[in-house]
């Protein structure tokens, strides 16, 4: 089995938040792979990976940085991959990561979720490979589908809870 998705963190103190795409590309059986990359502490490696992950059959980059968050922007300037950004919370509430992620120059795109939104990042990733794959395509499908019973279960649960002056 050969990744097509490759989830990227600075460090290994990231992989709370990162951990959320591995999980859903896991439950979508989507092959990937997980490693720690820093654009500051391993700059040859990040450019090596950027650089090959086209040709290593890596489809979707998922790459989550805190602070500086340099990282997925290094990426993206050395691959003709799609980058996902998720901003990690590290310092300043993670806003200094979301900027420096999301402000990227022309010509160098970095698609990015929320702070901490890796799982959020994992859905993108799947819904970018479903464009050319009907079975990742239907299980986002599905997916979503299962987000919209759970709303409509805990509206009927809420409808059973009563109290005098509520009125549904």
């Amino acid at each position: 089995m050969k990744p097509i998705v490759s989830i990227i963190m600075g460090s290994t103190s990231d992989l709370p938040v990162m951990e959320k795409a591995a999980k859903f590309l896991n439950e979508m059986e989507i092959p990937f792979e997980v490693n720690a990359l820093s654009a500051h502490r391993t700059p040859d490696e990040v450019e090596s990976f950027a650089r090959a992950a086209h040709n290593n059959g890596i489809r979707v980059i998922i790459a989550g940085a805190g602070m500086a968050a340099h990282l997925p922007g290094v990426i993206a300037a050395m691959t003709p991959v799609p980058v996902i950004g998720v901003p990690i919370n590290a310092s300043l509430d993670g806003m200094d990561s979301l900027l420096a992620i999301v402000q990227m120059p022309p010509g160098i795109p970095v698609a990015t979720v929320g702070i901490n939104g890796a799982l959020n990042a994992g859905i993108l990733a799947a819904q970018m490979l479903g464009v050319n794959n009907e079975e990742i395509f239907n299980k986002t499908v599905a997916y979503k589908a299962e987000l919209k019973g759970k709303i409509v279960k805990a509206n009927q649960d809420l409808s059973k809870i009563k109290y005098t002056f509520k009125t549904n």
